[in-house]
């Protein structure tokens, strides 16, 4: 049967249209409630809900840059965490050729075993030093990119950390006192290039760090802007649906009362 069929009085028609325009406010004012927010669709407010929304695609876009600088961030630290250990191993290497000098042949040759186990772990921890599919002591190149659409970025620079690669560490051979002297010269050039790598790798990880806090203000920046345009006041929300309860509840008393007209035509039976 539609709506048209049905003749309802002047009064009951006026009630029932603000009964059904408090409904609606009612359902409007626990959606903000459900929902914190004031601007839930464009037909709440279009302009304040695109823009809101730009401001949360951005800052999830940076999120997700974030999370690619945090793992730069623990590929350097694996690389560091390298660096450090061959550098004792180094330490260690350059102990066992400075005994060398004052040993015998035979002791010499023990030695000179120990050196090439010491070189063989240094090569060990360079091919270990590996962090997410990226060793940047094996001369991989990390590129870090800091913004949403990828023109801003750090190249990181790895460089060959084994004992034939920018170590330049050659065999032991501790014959004489000049292969001993080169020995030990290799070995304090190589601290040297650790050193120099180290302290580019420490620079680069300041910057992506430094990008990396940046982009973490900039992600709360951006969600505080989108709820700046669409937050709702609950104070204000719960207020509303308080005197909303209140409307509804004396609208359908009203719309009771409006229809005793109505009634009255069944006494005359």
């Amino acid at each position: 049967m539609a709506v048209s069929d049905i003749t309802l009085t002047p009064g009951m028609r006026s009630n029932l249209i603000s009964l059904q325009g408090t409904v609606e406010l009612l359902n409007r004012t626990q959606e903000r409630l459900a929902t914190g927010k004031k601007v839930n669709s464009p037909l709440d407010n279009a302009t304040n809900y695109f823009v809101a929304k730009s401001h949360l695609d951005r800052a999830s876009d940076l999120a997700v840059r974030k999370d690619g600088m945090s793992e730069a961030i623990q590929t350097v630290k694996a690389a560091n965490e390298g660096i450090d250990a061959i550098q004792q191993l180094i330490e260690s290497a350059k102990g066992l050729a400075q005994s060398a000098y004052s040993a015998g042949t035979t002791a010499q040759g023990t030695l000179e075993g120990q050196y090439d186990d010491v070189i063989t772990a240094i090569d060990d921890i360079a091919t270990d030093s590996i962090y997410k599919g990226t060793n940047l002591l094996g001369g991989d190149t990390l590129t870090v990119t800091f913004n949403e659409d990828g023109s801003s970025s750090l190249d990181i620079a790895g460089f060959d950390a084994s004992s034939d690669g920018d170590l330049s560490i050659t065999a032991a051979d501790f014959s004489t006192t000049t292969a001993i002297g080169d020995a030990i010269g290799e070995l304090d050039a190589a601290l040297e290039t650790l050193r120099t790598n180290a302290s580019a790798l420490s620079a680069a990880m300041n910057v992506v760090t430094t990008r990396n806090e940046f982009t973490d203000g900039m992600v709360n920046v951006l969600s505080a802007g989108a709820d700046a345009l669409t937050a709702a006041d609950t104070n204000e929300e719960g207020a509303n649906m308080l005197m909303l309860q209140v409307r509804q509840a004396l609208g359908t008393t009203a719309l009771s009362l409006s229809a005793q007209a109505a009634q009255s035509v069944l006494r005359l039976f």
